[in-house]
């Protein structure tokens, strides 16, 4: 009986195939299950991965839970060198419409710190050292380093933006409440463009330059799901 019980259970997994293939257009693995009776072959999709594309599953290498050390961490600040603050700061407040939290200068190594951002500076504290502070208190800001002299230095060529051999880093980006809108004005302004909101496929967004060449993407929560649909 027992044997005979053996041999049907064999004979009926006989029937299922599991043959694991790539399937191309979709982010996770998936397989497919071929079934076959009398004489009928039947397939079906079965994911191997069911959770979101942000989770650990669907990404070697990522931890869901962060480590108890790091919860107060938070994004500070971008660091860019510019050649001459002057020219900088004008395009980071005046066209941009960023505030100067903080300046800090090195005069023994010859150099000055400027710290922008979207913060409102009315708040900040009227102490310079507790000004510092604040500053550092403060969300994903950008700090421009001037190493002093190279404003008027004939010999120097300039800062490596990251977008042309050998490539490493690449933008910043600033959310705007219409990428079209904020383009049109940048344009009056004679900012360099690097891609307009219409040039190619990824329509509605836009990169700028600074004065220096480093490349910033602009873009509007209006329109940013529809451009990134298709990848999300």
């Amino acid at each position: 009986m027992a044997a005979s019980s053996l041999t049907s259970s064999l004979s009926r997994l006989s029937l299922f195939r599991f043959t694991p293939r790539p399937w191309p257009s979709l982010a996770v693995p998936f397989y497919l299950v071929t079934t076959k009776r009398k004489g009928i072959s039947r397939f079906r999709l079965f994911s191997m991965a069911s959770e979101p594309k942000e989770s650990p599953a669907n990404n070697p290498g990522l931890h869901s839970t962060a480590d108890e050390a790091t919860k107060g961490y938070f994004m500070q600040q971008t660091m860019f060198r510019i050649k001459d603050p002057k020219v900088s700061l004008d395009f980071y407040s005046r066209v941009l419409g960023m505030s100067l939290l903080k300046r800090l200068d090195f005069p023994e190594m010859k150099f000055s710190l400027y710290f922008l951002g979207y913060e409102d500076t009315s708040s900040a504290p009227s102490n310079a050292v507790d000004r510092t502070v604040w500053t550092f208190g403060q969300k994903a800001t950008i700090e421009l380093t001037h190493n002093w002299g190279t404003e008027s230095d004939p010999e120097f060529k300039g800062y490596h933006n990251g977008n042309s051999d050998p490539r490493g880093f690449g933008h910043i980006g600033i959310t705007v409440d219409d990428t079209y809108k904020a383009c049109e004005r940048f344009e009056r302004l004679g900012v360099e463009f690097v891609k307009k909101p219409d040039d190619g496929k990824m329509k509605g967004i836009a990169f700028i330059k600074d004065p220096d060449g480093y490349w910033i993407e602009i873009f509007d929560l209006k329109t940013i799901g529809k451009v990134t649909e298709a990848a999300a």
